[in-house]
């Protein structure tokens, strides 16, 4: 029987937990002046936020009727909550689900979701405005503006091709995550059985083009094995857009502390995931089981969705866990640090994603909560600047001189 893998984010939609209850716990992290003042003055940059699938599934791929100038309860993020929350730039997530390369659908869908992305920059110019890389992001901040940037997830969305992948770069697309839920014939997902162990010589030509064109390599998602064949082809830095550390909460989505050692020398940034599934124990080991449950009951139930919906609603009424906390967050990152060094964590919240989030981490408005909860464990203003976005944006200008490097020799995207 085919391994039937099921997306994150469908599995809860599913089952109607695509968003936090709005009785969930509410902060507890009160806000210092200092640290307001140390969070006003970092350029806070997210490695990923699903917004743009949510606002497909709820507002079709054209966009038509969402203001995201005014608040949005149904969504994690809204410009008033960024503004509150200092974002000075995010990389969206054009993610389209993995089986979209089956029905052949993958690339139309994955450059939908790339033309909504520019829809941000275009319909709210005051407040967002396009980055290609480093300088751009830079120039946004001087201006006051958020940042716009683009990840593509999952390398299903290249229909395995190099032109495919170039072709993303000159739109827009400054990382692609090598695989999302499914395993690829080139490169092997974490919640999937391998079929590439690694990368396979056509996945190690995906990553060295990559590194030619100054795109970031994103080894979310991916097993092991092949973020360490990676890193092993890798001549730029990497990042994990969104996963947190292995060594404190035991799911597969999270980085191992062997691979954290490889970053460090590799020079990349682990962006720490937000969702509460992988960031607490007991949600690691719940949200663990759950993919293979979800599994087995799409076997069972075949197309017969309200079944499926009713099944998966008792499982996880049956296997709650709790959110954890702001401080959960930072645990993770206190591990990262403490293995691969201060220069090498980032965040990657993966909100409009996830279906449940730390208490005080409801929203991208929560950002300052991180500030104070580092500065409570005795970090420096230098080292949250780092964490916030200093690391991904030093990671980012090493990849861009390493294609430039690579350019003077000749070629181009």
């Amino acid at each position: 029987m085919a391994r039937l893998v099921v997306p994150l984010v469908l599995v809860f939609a599913a089952v109607g937990l695509a968003r936090p209850p709005a009785d969930a716990p509410k902060p507890d992290v009160v806000i210092s002046e200092e640290a307001r003042a140390i969070h006003r003055d970092a350029l806070v940059i997210d490695g990923h936020n699903d917004l743009p699938y949510a606002l497909r599934e709820k507002d079709g791929p054209s966009f038509r009727n969402v203001d995201l100038s005014k608040p949005q309860p149904k969504f994690h993020t809204d410009i008033p909550r960024l503004r509150a929350g200092n974002v000075g730039a995010q990389f969206w997530s054009a993610y389209v689900p993995a089986g979209t390369a089956k029905k052949g659908v993958a690339v139309t869908m994955t450059l939908e979701q790339i033309d909504l992305i520019h829809q941000f920059a275009d319909r709210y110019p005051d407040t967002f405005q396009w980055a290609d890389g480093t300088a751009d992001i830079l120039r946004a901040r001087k201006a006051g503006k958020i940042a716009c940037l683009i990840g593509v997830e999952g390398g299903h969305s290249i229909d395995n091709s190099l032109g495919v992948l170039r072709n993303y770069y000159r739109l827009g697309v400054r990382y692609m995550t090598l695989t999302h839920s499914e395993s690829l014939d080139w490169a092997d997902s974490c919640s999937d059985a391998p079929k590439a162990h690694g990368l396979s010589p056509f996945g190690e030509d995906v990553v060295r083009e990559m590194n030619r064109l100054g795109m970031l390599v994103d080894l979310s998602h991916v097993s092991p094995e092949t973020m360490r064949a990676a890193l092993k082809v890798a001549t730029a830095p990497v990042i994990f857009s969104h996963s947190s550390a292995r060594g404190v909460a035991d799911h597969p989505r999270n980085v191992p502390d062997d691979v954290l050692k490889l970053v460090k020398a590799n020079g990349g940034v682990v962006m720490v995931n937000f969702y509460s599934g992988f960031l607490v124990p007991e949600g690691a080991r719940a949200t663990r089981k759950m993919f293979e449950v979800g599994r087995e009951l799409r076997a069972k139930f075949g197309e017969d969705t309200a079944k499926y919906r009713e099944a998966m609603r008792a499982y996880m009424k049956e296997n709650d866990y709790p959110p954890g906390d702001v401080g959960t967050i930072c645990d993770h990152i206190d591990h990262i640090v403490k293995v691969a060094g201060v220069d090498h964590v980032g965040i990657g919240s993966d909100f409009d994603g996830v279906p449940k989030l730390p208490a005080g981490m409801k929203d991208v408005s929560c950002y300052p909560a991180i500030t104070q909860e580092l500065l409570n464990r005795k970090y420096s203003r230098a080292d949250i600047h780092k964490v916030l976005g200093g690391n991904l944006l030093r990671a980012f200008a090493a990849a861009e001189k390493a294609a430039g490097k690579r350019d003077e020799r000749g070629g181009g995207p």
